[in-house]
């Protein structure tokens, strides 16, 4: 069993991380209570408390994180964020797994603080993701060295591509393809244009990314689903053959399965991106 070791960075929160603990807290408890905008808006409060005192942390344990040390990117990745989730958005209009409610009855108002809500997804999974690379709990795992061939990055490339498309032509029984696809059309694609890549670490026998990903779309999935639960304006699920089977807060358990993998989509999803900007991936 490996040993979890915490690194020492340096020796108090950043400033925003106390503010983003705060925001969190006394979100959850006016949100409790009914009081506006905590009720309406709980999501965006809880998201950005969680994610500028993770950051906070990150920072004081090895002395960089995103927000405090590449925060042109941080603030880069939040529309991009918005983009990435709006994707899956055009896809529920075919599968129709999730729908919201209570939402700002202002179009200008639901508009913006959507926009703002979707901005979270991208950094709050990776920010979880180093937080769990930071603190060493995936440290040291490794597999055998895949042999990445040009023949094979083209298949998977062409599964993903078929992945992609059923979901829209027959949304009831492809749409959990959705959650995956990406990872197969777009991670060989990034090994393919020098970018980083799961199949790269992969290659290199190294697991530490993968891990940390998976671990930190199931920490993400869950806290989306428990944040949700007691939120005013949130969603619910129509998934069909499991609509009402062992639901945890919205979610049924077995869609839980789907949040580790898209931790994956989105880190595919995001170097793909980035190529086309200046700097490298996260």
């Amino acid at each position: 069993m490996n040993e979890v070791h915490i690194p020492s960075g340096s020796k108090g929160l950043k400033f925003y991380g106390y503010i983003g603990l705060f925001t969190l807290l006394i979100a959850e408890v006016l949100m409790f209570l009914g009081v506006e905008p905590f009720k309406s808006f709980f999501y965006l409060f809880a998201w950005y408390g969680y994610i500028f005192f993770i950051d906070s942390v990150i920072f004081k344990l090895k002395g960089s994180s995103l927000l405090a040390s590449r925060p042109r990117e941080f603030f880069l990745m939040l529309p991009w964020s918005t983009l990435v989730w709006l994707v899956f958005e055009v896809y529920n209009l075919f599968i129709q797994n999730w729908h919201y409610l209570e939402l700002p009855g202002s179009l200008p108002v639901r508009l913006l603080g959507t926009a703002f809500a979707f901005a979270t997804v991208l950094p709050g999974i990776f920010e979880t993701s180093e937080l769990i690379e930071t603190v060493g709990i995936v440290k040291g795992f490794s597999a055998r060295r895949w042999r990445i061939t040009p023949q094979r990055l083209y298949t998977w490339m062409g599964m993903g591509v078929v992945m992609l498309i059923l979901p829209f032509l027959f949304p009831r029984y492809a749409f959990p393809l959705v959650w995956v696809g990406f990872v197969f059309f777009l991670d060989p694609l990034n090994y393919l244009l020098g970018e980083r890549s799961l199949l790269r670490d992969l290659e290199n026998g190294n697991l530490t990314k993968i891990l940390s990903l998976l671990l930190a779309g199931l920490v993400c999935g869950f806290l989306w689903e428990f944040w949700n639960y007691w939120a005013g304006s949130k969603w619910e699920y129509t998934v069909p053959f499991v609509g009402e089977f062992l639901k945890v807060f919205e979610m049924p358990l077995l869609g839980f399965l789907g949040f580790p993998p898209f931790a994956l989509e989105c880190y595919a999803m995001y170097n793909f991106i980035k190529h086309f900007e200046k700097g490298s991936g996260t």
